[in-house]
């Protein structure tokens, strides 16, 4: 055999070996690769299209590769499929010639494994392997060429839990030896039951719901190199409101739970919550011009989206305070309130206090009640002390009322508006210069136009729960989802029940046999919790001053997950001793030093700055916060670099001791072998050192050394499969409470999904008939 060939078969051999499933990502391999370059081409770009018609996905993937070298090369395609997928589509031609490929086993190239994992020498390959791989043979690839490659396969998806979970893995990019200059991944589903909350754990996706059946969700970026999996949950379910639930525990730990809760895209008229709208306009002097008239549009465009049992008006201020109409309006005045606000002309001060005041004084009692507050400025007229204008709210405002505050521009108290929202159930949001008032204002009404549950509370039956966010929390919206992140104590299934109102009467939804893991689960969640605990804890600071125990307990979350900010930055300090309970008081005490002697700013571009990036965490849908060279996070693990080795977080230097582990070694194999799920720690670079167990169990660090003594190593026995988690179904409830009456997608006794060694030939069936539909 040529050594070119050789290389290659090494290469698939690794590919292919089943350790941890990856779905599917092609790279091209040079072979043999050229000297002082990467054995890899350049992806120019990568686009994926998939849809999803009710658990079966078909994916189509279109890439181009680059040839950087001078001279002419040839390579492998190589392709990962997911488990039992099937290909539909290959597409390459050179010179007019059709390029046949062949999907090579993993059996066939275990025996060689440890031989090209040797050869290679490259840790990040160990998480890109796959059961099968389609391979097919490229050449000539000229210097500087492009070669373009299309791939489609099928699949069925599992459903798990309530939920349909799809994965791309996008973190095989990072093979490519260049930012990639596209990527873009497009997603329709369509499903015959309505589809409830679409949730994105890895990227900034939007998502676009046409109605209850139909939704595509899509995600671009530029001058990228990928490195997370690109991730999408979705759920199906006819009732009234849907709640699922993931979760994760590591041993011996309190687990970790991300809970979802969407209600259905269309609403019956009668069902939607009828609520009072007062808007709240500055019309200052410092608002004349496009402020004031980008101001005005935004207003009446709330006014066109009102519902039928809607009230309302219109309070416009700045030296004085004057309104619309006496007392709430219904929808016959709505026109008149539109020529009102035009005719609207910019001048005078700013009395905040007034104006506010003068809003909730309209407030009924017995409805819920929104206050959209508008400025660019300063309280300057009036009550201008914060502390009072705040306590003047405070005595004034009902139970239900939410306030949701805008500011314009980078001259306002940020302080003051977020803790108006923040006190009354609202958000607080800043137009920053060059940005359109209109869209920010009509964007935000839009998800808040159709309340169908207020004052929610959730009960979690026989789990005990703890640290939940956001808090408190808010009103559920037609069209929109929350996600609810918290711990827990111990697993176990369990009756959960959503309380709320509507149309101020009592609702409650109960949701059966929902399942808090015991061991394992999404690892994700840990990270996502941590961020917006960190994002709640550092507005808590800003807004009400810094304390040793909020500073202490943000210093150990950002060092355990690895998230780095704005302000938690002495993360990526080289020196910075984090590794030891006393490293770490250290740093709390350095932090609350520098924090205490530098009091927040209220005003200004670095206050909105500050309170956006810290509401951001707060919300994030993403966990981790700021991406650094010098931080990675895998899974629930984050690794430091220091010294040239990557250190993980949960390491302790004054109580473990590593093991060491030469670098490609028997042993550094064994042990990937024998924990799959290790792999992708051990992927994080030739040096690391990570804490796992051994092999009774009990935490042990492993650092893997390039040279030099070792230990010996007693490989781990490997752990079985976790379980599947079970469908959660919704009990109906006698009157006067409020329930569905739907039928839950699979039965209590077990998941309904379609993949599985005991299910191929019906999930092919099931592919084959789709395949050709698509195609009349």
């Amino acid at each position: 055999m040529k050594k070119g060939g050789l290389f290659s078969l090494l290469i698939l051999a690794l590919l292919v070996l089943n350790w941890q499933p990856i779905w599917a990502d092609g790279i091209i391999i040079i072979d043999p690769p050229p000297p002082k370059i990467p054995p890899y081409l350049i992806v120019k770009y990568h686009r994926v299209t998939v849809t999803i018609q009710d658990q079966v996905a078909i994916t189509h993937v279109d890439q181009v590769f680059v040839n950087p070298t001078d001279q002419r090369i040839e390579g492998t395609y190589v392709f990962p499929l997911p488990e039992e997928a099937t290909i539909n589509e290959f597409g390459m031609w050179v010179d007019g010639e059709y390029l046949a490929g062949e999907i090579l086993p993993a059996d066939q190239a275990r025996n060689i494994y440890e031989e090209i994992v040797r050869r290679q020498r490259d840790p990040a390959l160990l998480e890109y392997v796959g059961r099968n791989t389609f391979r097919a043979r490229i050449f000539p690839i000229e210097p500087h060429a492009e070669k373009r490659v299309e791939i489609e396969y099928s699949e069925v998806l599992p459903l798990d839990n309530g939920l349909v979970h799809y994965r791309y893995p996008l973190n095989t990019e990072r093979f490519s030896p260049q930012p990639i200059q596209d990527v873009s991944i497009h997603v329709e589903i369509s499903s015959q039951e309505a589809i409830k909350a679409v949730y994105s754990s890895s990227h900034d996706v939007a998502v676009d719901r046409h109605d209850d059946h139909h939704v595509a969700v899509g995600y671009e970026a530029y001058d990228v190199t990928p490195n997370v999996d690109f991730d999408l949950y979705y759920t199906v379910n006819e009732a009234e409101i849907g709640l699922n639930l993931l979760s994760y525990a590591g041993a011996g730990e309190d687990g970790f739970f991300l809970l979802l809760l969407a209600p259905r895209v269309e609403v019956d008229p009668t069902e939607i919550v009828a609520q009072d709208v007062l808007l709240v306009l500055d019309k200052s002097g410092s608002m004349r011009g496009e402020k004031l008239s980008q101001a005005k549009a935004a207003l009446k465009f709330v006014l066109d989206q009102l519902n039928e049992r809607d009230r309302f008006n219109i309070i416009e201020f700045s030296t004085g305070v004057r309104r619309f109409g006496q007392g709430l309006l219904d929808l016959t005045q709505r026109e008149a309130a539109k020529k009102w606000v035009e005719a609207l002309q910019a001048g005078g001060g700013t009395d905040i206090n007034r104006a506010i005041l003068e809003a909730l004084s309209q407030v009924d009692a017995e409805r819920p009640t929104i206050i959209i507050f508008l400025t660019d400025g300063l309280p300057t007229e009036g009550v201008t002390d914060v502390e009072r204008i705040l306590s003047n709210i405070d005595d004034a405002a009902p139970k239900n009322v939410r306030i949701f505050t805008f500011g314009v521009g980078d001259d306002v108290n940020t302080l003051l508006l977020d803790r108006m929202a923040r006190d009354h159930r609202g958000t607080s949001a800043y137009v920053r210069p060059g940005q359109n008032i209109e869209e920010e204002v009509s964007a935000f009404y839009a998800k808040v136009s159709t309340p169908v549950l207020s004052d929610i509370a959730i009960d979690f039956g026989r789990i005990r729960v703890e640290d939940v966010y956001p808090y408190p929390l808010p009103d559920l919206f037609a069209g929109t989802q929350l996600l609810v992140v918290g711990r827990y104590r111990s697993g176990g299934e369990t009756q959960v029940t959503l309380h709320g109102q509507v149309n101020n009467q009592k609702q409650t939804f109960v949701f059966d046999r929902v399942r808090f893991r015991s061991t394992g689960g999404e690892s994700f969640i840990p990270r996502l919790w941590a961020t917006r605990k960190i994002g709640y804890l550092l507005n808590q600071i800003r807004l009400h001053g810094e304390s040793p125990e909020l500073i202490e307990e943000i210093v150990e979350l950002a060092v355990r997950y690895g998230i780095v900010t704005p302000y938690t930055s002495f993360l990526v300090q080289e020196d910075a001793e984090v590794f030891s309970e006393q490293g770490r008081q250290k740093t709390a005490e350095r932090e609350y030093s520098v924090i205490a002697a530098t009091p927040a700013v209220p005003t200004g571009r670095i206050a909105v700055d500050q309170a956006q990036a810290q509401r951001a965490l707060e919300d994030a849908q993403i966990g981790g916060g700021t991406a650094d060279n010098l931080v990675r996070a895998v899974g629930d693990k984050a690794f430091l670099l220091r010294d040239g080795l990557w250190i993980d977080t949960t390491f302790d230097a004054d109580r473990m001791t590593p093991l060491r582990v030469l670098f490609m070694s028997k042993e550094y194999l064994a042990l990937v072998r024998a924990r799959p799920e290790w792999s992708r720690y051990f992927a994080v670079a030739a040096r690391v050192l990570v804490v796992l167990e051994d092999e009774n169990g009990r935490p042990q660090a492993y650092e893997v050394v390039l040279e030099g003594d070792t230990d010996p190593i007693t490989v781990p026995a490997a752990q079985p499969t976790p379980t599947p988690a079970v469908q959660a179904t919704m009990t109906p409830l006698k009157t006067p409470t409020r329930t569905s009456t739907a039928t839950p997608i699979a039965s209590s006794a077990q998941p309904k999904t379609l993949c599985g060694s005991n299910s191929a030939m019906l999930m092919a069936a099931a592919i084959v008939a789709l395949y050709f539909a698509r195609r009349k």
